[in-house]
């Protein structure tokens, strides 16, 4: 469902795509169609694992600092997701990165992040996901001057998803 409702209806080869925490690439695949795909993670182990898995010429593996994105043109990217990383997060990381991805943005562009949502009972039961709900997203959303599209609350059992842009 997540593949088919926030990941494909947004590929397009003429645009340019970001993934925030790929891990292993599960979601990846699906952002190839995109003309370009930046890969970012604080973590160069993951980083280098991913490129034996994904050496397409479209790929571009980015090692950020927690919450940047360097390298990346400002006014470049036209979509950005991520899933199974936010819901890690601390508000001011989450913060932050809401505040540095903005100037990498264009005009229009789709932004899907997946986050912790503590109303739910198994992020309640789950001690590695952090202290989020949608009111707390929506307002950090909102607070960091962009514009919420969607919210999904329901689908995930221990999370939900914004869709947003600038």
């Amino acid at each position: 469902f997540v593949r088919d409702r926030y990941i494909l209806p947004y590929v397009n080869g003429q645009q340019n795509a970001v993934e925030i925490g790929p891990g292993g690439g599960r979601w990846t695949r699906y952002l190839l169609g995109f003309g370009t795909v930046y890969a970012v993670d604080f973590h160069q182990e993951l980083l280098d694992e991913l490129k034996t898995h994904f050496k397409s010429s479209k790929m571009v593996f980015v090692k950020n600092n927690g919450t940047d994105f360097p390298g990346i043109r400002e006014e470049s990217v036209d979509y950005l997701f991520s899933f199974g990383t936010f819901v890690h997060l601390d508000v001011h990381l989450i913060e932050a990165y809401l505040t540095n991805l903005k100037p990498i943005l264009k005009a229009g562009a789709n932004v899907v992040i997946q986050y912790s949502d503590k109303t739910k009972i198994m992020a309640q039961l789950n001690k590695g996901f952090s202290e989020n709900t949608p009111q707390k997203m929506r307002a950090m959303v909102l607070n960091a001057g962009y514009r919420v599209l969607e919210e999904d609350l329901t689908t995930l059992w221990h999370s939900s998803i914004v869709r947003f842009t600038k």
